[in-house]
């Protein structure tokens, strides 16, 4: 078994939002960290803020382009040798109404958000088993386990890649490779905040027990705790990290009022 100063994560969409704060969590326990985003000037500049060095690696690539995915794996053994850890974050969403959604844009949620993961976990599977074994977690959504308006191919996306994550987890098992999905919730990054206008957050409230958005430190917790030693025997699992979101029906907003006025 690696020590945490020789290990490496691979994660993708780390320029900013919840990957940033994922392969900043990798660092702070020692991890090596090749951190991907199609953002070019946004990751160079996020990686100089997480200290630079040769410990983060940048790696510039559109993920709908499988060679790109290929050579990103070759760029990370060729820096660091090995691959413990690989976090499939990268996402894209596009809220239109379901009539309203093109067939390019169909096409494009479903390339980034579903056949990269698949061909990502497909490239470096093989690697993470010739070593002895690693670590997947895909990042879904709590728009995968519940349908709501304006995301038919984001919320289509995310329920396939949790299955994705039922079928790696399945077949992957035997040469020591658990593969796990965190499914967010309403989480305060910049595209929550530039989406989700005053009205939208208190719909949210009103439905999410916590009572607020969750933190994406909290879903870097998550993800870096599915892929540490102490969730050794943790795989096939999609964990909801949602303040319950998901476990909530109807009825918050009529509780409180009973509260407030009782």
């Amino acid at each position: 078994m690696s020590s945490p100063s020789n290990k490496v994560a691979l994660v993708t969409g780390a320029a900013r939002g919840i990957g940033r704060a994922t392969a900043a969590r990798f660092r702070a326990e020692g991890w090596r960290v090749a951190m991907l985003d199609v953002l070019g000037e946004t990751l160079r500049t996020t990686v100089g803020e997480l200290g630079g060095g040769e410990e983060l690696l940048a790696l510039e690539a559109d993920l709908a382009d499988p060679d790109a995915i290929a050579a990103a794996v070759d760029r990370t053994m060729a820096r660091f040798g090995r691959i413990d850890a690989l976090v499939n974050n990268a996402g894209i969403a596009i809220f239109k109404p379901m009539l309203d959604v093109t067939l390019a844009e169909w096409q494009r949620v479903l390339a980034i958000n579903l056949t990269a993961p698949f061909l990502l976990s497909q490239t470096v599977a093989p690697i993470m088993r010739d070593q002895g074994g690693g670590a997947i977690v895909n990042i879904t959504s709590i728009s995968g386990l519940r349908a709501s308006t304006l995301r038919v191919a984001y919320g289509t996306s995310k329920a396939a890649l949790a299955h994705l994550t039922l079928q790696q987890a399945v077949e992957l098992g035997e040469v020591g490779i658990r593969v796990n999905a965190v499914a967010p919730g309403p989480v305060d990054t910049a595209m929550a905040k530039a989406v989700h206008t005053p009205a939208i957050r208190t719909d949210y409230h009103d439905h999410i027990p916590l009572n607020r958005y969750g933190l994406e430190t909290e879903l870097a917790d998550a993800v870096f705790f599915l892929c540490s030693e102490r969730a050794s025997y943790i795989t096939g699992q999609v964990l909801a990290v949602d303040g319950g979101f998901d476990a909530a029906g109807v009825g918050l907003p009529t509780l409180r009022a009973e509260r407030r006025n009782g």
